[in-house]
């Protein structure tokens, strides 16, 4: 029998057991596959914002086989099992069973673990599923329980190298199996607590397609501000309004570029107060002058607020009275201010219950209390959270929407999503941006950028974070960053309180660091037990502060480009850090790649992640014994000539040429080699047939406008880039009120054309200045009016 149907989903009853099947196409190329226990079970996803279109689907039955075919896909449903196809007939995954195991014993005796397995061959790479400080790209070889916490976090989401993925739609613990490397095998995902086996089968054809598919179900990636994309300083943490305030005006003096200033923890005073959202500390009096000044700076302040309440804090209150906190202890447990934590005296700090809108709505009540002084944005510390201790019964323990247990991993999206989606309620003159510690599918709808947690200060460390922000990128979530030099650093004080910045091996690695953290999407320094600050480590003239600052430089020199490729991300669903198979998927040697990426669709950034002028020093730490602080024993500081030439393997991705962004030389891809790497740089190529707007040098981020800026013509290929400019920090961008420049070379004429421009915004630059330059053949400066020109150097 053969029929053709727009109905989007189709109910199976599987006669010969005792559970039923739903096959649901929401495009043609995404599936929803629903299996129950026999139960009638209505579901609302928390992450899925999408709704089945009008899919014209073909239904097939041959045998004991169902099959269905969209344009994109073909599913069978054979026995109760699913297989997933191409339009080829190429087989992508099947699955190779499901299970439903009964809870006998409390709050979810109706529901049950949920097991689900898919296929995967020998060779094909698994990518995503979240932040995973296991160094490794694909995420193969893993048996872990997944659940969110300071240094991990996980989507519920794979994706794989034959351009499929799968959301898991659960929220509860969830462990994870994949096959060694070199074997087929099963992924196998199983659930705590689940009434379904419910999951999304999205295929994108590659990486990018898949990114695409799960953006359409789960959410469209917000504009940040322009500002966002500077440089920002933290420390752990600033003890007043002055301290803060030395740090802004500092930097002004030292014409050291920087955007935001972050305020952490300890504001509100003591932990009986923690996170009141409100500067009761006496060394913040002043801090409504204090927020004046750094706008007045032209600067912007971000502060950190917690999932959390101290007993004395009007939200805390507010929320007990009304049955709306969590019952568990978290950070920081005592009411003292030290380590190890005296539990003789508790803190009484308690997470609220994020599951709640009642609960959210009162934890914006309290925060607009700051929204209204004028900070710019929100650092959305513990939002894994932090559990202390938990115990079964604390798992067990009832939300709004069911046992604590079963929406345990959906916590960071929740609070998350409750600040962006309360502030965009009152307020279309700001663009909402939350720094948070934690994340989950669908959390990329929510302005937010996840740092990678509180890492320890090392070589190992740093190398971890290239993969972690690639398969971050593959679940979806374009925004991520980390704290640039790692968080505790107190090992390399060996010489005392701040000595660190002297040490050179801390000063090598803190250099490395800031050269990755300027292409990450945030470029964020913060850190404990060493001031960060640049001016600590050294002064004009001396190498390792000088890289340190041209790092900074060179990230507001590409400023142009990374806001438009921030457009890129949230119109077109592209992303900024791009595993290299994500473009060059035909190269093999890229599939596995853990230590270099693109930055946009141009910029092959390759990090130098291990040490060449000082020992690489071992530290081994978490985010608990961190806080330990031990004496260490004294060492005498090595001189280190750090003008000596270094040199640094890197891989260039085979299919097309490369410049040496620092020498303007022309390499052919499909290599490695040794490049040049002193400590004032990391080796940085541009793909052939690349055209970068690159601007001037600047104090903050929208100093100049848009104006003069350097159009570098890299040639080798036909190339095109579309320059996107608006007002910087509003949504009136959602209004249409933003301008497209289209920029074009020709490789035959070796012309440069900078189309016409379309739309418009209030204070935009009619007329401007552009500096033409074609690597290896010239330069031309021309005067732009918003018509097409075509330019020549030559």
């Amino acid at each position: 029998m053969n029929r053709s149907s727009i109905l989007t989903s189709f109910l199976l009853l599987l006669a010969t057991q005792s559970w039923a099947q739903q096959v649901t196409f929401y495009t043609p190329k995404t599936v929803r596959i629903v299996k129950t226990n026999g139960q009638d079970v209505e579901k609302k996803s928390l992450v899925v914002t999408a709704t089945p279109e009008n899919v014209k689907v073909k239904v097939t039955k041959k045998g004991n086989s169902t099959i269905y075919e969209s344009s994109a896909l073909t599913v069978t449903v054979e026995d109760g099992k699913v297989a997933f196809e191409d339009k080829k007939g190429n087989l992508l995954t099947k699955e190779e069973g499901h299970s439903f195991t009964p809870i006998t014993k409390g709050p979810d005796t109706d529901a049950f673990r949920v097991k689900q397995t898919f296929s995967v061959d020998a060779d094909e790479g698994i990518y995503g599923v979240g932040l995973l400080q296991n160094g490794k790209m694909s995420l193969r070889g893993e048996n872990r329980r997944m659940e969110q916490s300071n240094l991990e976090d996980f989507a519920h989401f794979y994706q794989t190298i034959k351009g499929y993925g799968i959301y898991w739609d659960n929220y509860s613990p969830t462990h994870l199996t994949t096959p060694a490397d070199g074997k087929a095998g099963d992924v196998v995902l199983e659930s705590e607590v689940g009434k379904l086996v419910d999951y999304y089968f999205i295929y994108g054809g590659d990486a990018d397609g898949v990114i695409k598919e799960m953006r359409h179900l789960s959410g469209k990636v917000p504009m940040h501000p322009l500002w966002i994309y500077g440089f920002h300083q933290s420390r752990e943490r600033y003890k007043s309004s002055a301290e803060l305030l030395e740090v802004v005006h500092k930097y002004r003096n030292l014409k050291v570029p920087f955007d935001g200033i972050i305020q952490d923890w300890q504001y509100w005073g003591s932990n009986y107060n923690w996170n009141a959202m409100e500067f009761l500390n006496p060394e913040f009096d002043r801090a409504q002058d204090m927020i004046n000044e750094v706008h007045k700076q032209n600067a912007h302040m971000s502060i950190s607020i917690w999932a959390s309440f101290g007993p004395e804090t009007k939200a805390f209150k507010e929320m007990k009275e009304k049955g709306l906190l969590l019952d568990f202890d978290t950070w920081p447990q005592s009411g003292l201010p030290q380590w190890p934590p005296r539990k003789d005296y508790p803190s009484g700090v308690r997470c609220y219950d994020v599951y709640s809108q009642e609960a959210r709505d009162i934890y914006w009540k309290n925060l607009s209390r700051l929204h209204k002084m004028g900070i710019d944005a929100w650092w959305m510390d513990s939002t894994d959270p932090d559990q202390m201790d938990l115990t079964e019964a604390q798992r067990d323990q009832k939300t709004t929407l069911g046992s604590y247990r079963s929406v345990r991993n959906a916590f960071p999206l929740m609070t998350v999503g409750g600040v962006y989606d309360s502030q965009r309620a009152v307020d279309n003159s700001k663009r909402v941006f939350i720094l948070t510690r934690s994340y989950f599918a669908g959390q990329q709808r929510t302005g937010a950028n996840t740092w990678s947690g509180d890492t320890g200060s090392s070589w190992e460390t740093l190398r971890n974070q290239v993969p972690i922000c690639l398969n971050y990128t593959l679940t979806a979530n374009p925004n991520v960053n980390a704290d640039i030099g790692g968080f505790f650093a107190g090992s390399y004080n060996t010489q005392g309180h701040n000595s660190a910045t002297r040490n050179p091996q801390f000063q090598e690695l803190y250099v490395r660091w800031m050269q990755f953290g300027a292409f990450t999407p945030m470029m964020r320094s913060h850190g404990a037990d060493i001031y960060r600050e640049l001016y600590y480590f050294g002064k004009e003239g001396e190498p390792v502060y000088d890289a340190l600052v041209d790092a900074v430089r060179l990230r507001y020199r590409f400023l142009p480009y990374i806001y438009s490729q921030a457009w890129q991300v949230s119109h077109n669903d592209d992303s900024f850090m791009r595993a290299l198979f994500m473009d060059f998927k035909q190269d093999k040697n890229t599939w596995n790649n853990n230590r270099e990426f693109m930055f946009g669709r141009n910029v092959l950034v390759c990090p130098v992640v291990d040490p060449l002028y000082t020992q690489e020093k071992i530290v081994r730490t978490d985010a608990m014994s961190g806080w330990d602080k031990n004496d260490l024993e004294k060492e005498t500081y090595a001189k280190v000539d750090w003008t000596t030439p270094r040199n640094f393997n890197v891989y260039l991705p085979a299919g097309t040429q490369w410049y040496d962004y620092w020498t303007n030389e022309l390499k052919q891809g499909g290599q490695t080699l040794s490049a040049s790497a002193p400590l004032s740089h990391s080796p940085l190529y541009i793909k052939a047939g690349s055209i970068l707007p690159l601007g001037p040098d600047v104090q903050y981020a929208n100093e100049n406008q848009y104006d003069n800026i350097d159009l570098v013509v890299y040639p080798g290929a036909n190339a095109t880039f579309t320059l996107y400019e608006d007002e910087g920090d509003n949504y009136n961008y959602e209004k249409g009120a933003y301008t497209n420049i289209p920029l074009t070379w020709n490789e035959n004429s070796k012309t440069l054309t900078i189309g016409k421009r379309t739309g418009s915004f209030e204070g935009m630059k009619t007329t401007r200045t552009f500096h033409v330059k074609v690597i290896g053949q010239g330069e031309k400066t021309v005067t732009y009016t918003g018509k097409s020109i075509a330019v020549k150097v030559k």
